[in-house]
């Protein structure tokens, strides 16, 4: 397993916990690296993604809203919701991440920690924001 990939497993699982106990970012991070020792270089990608979505988790969100056509944010499963949170982060805030890959290493996790239907609900969601985005920022 490459160490992005890694580093996107924790990362939602801090997510998750925020969004289970809505606790402080920093004290969320800090407790989880206390609890389990990892390599720097996964600790760094991993916290750019975890304070990307709390800085811009409005955002996202929104996005999330606007695609997930009857579905309210709270109806979705709070590990897709996090996991699409991630991409969407890398999609509109990683220029260094091509969005292909961001998209495919959603559907990875969503297949790995979601349900059965998770792997295509996320890519249906995160394929039409990333359009969104792309069309955002043409030039």
């Amino acid at each position: 397993m490459g160490s992005r990939r890694k580093s996107r497993e924790l990362a939602l699982q801090i997510l998750f916990e925020l969004d289970t106990n809505q606790s402080d970012v920093q004290k969320a991070i800090d407790q989880f690296w206390k609890n389990f020792d990892y390599p720097e270089d996964l600790r760094e990608f991993s916290e750019r993604l975890i304070e990307g979505v709390a800085e811009h988790r409005e955002e996202i969100d929104r996005l999330i809203k606007k695609h997930a056509k009857n579905w309210s944010l709270s109806r979705i499963d709070r590990v897709d919701r996090n996991i699409m949170r991630a991409a969407i982060f890398e999609l509109a805030h990683c220029p260094d991440i091509p969005p292909k890959v961001a998209i495919n290493e959603a559907i990875e996790l969503s297949k790995k920690f979601g349900s059965e239907k998770s792997s295509s609900f996320v890519n249906g969601i995160l394929d039409k924001i990333a359009q969104e985005i792309k069309k955002s920022i043409k030039i």
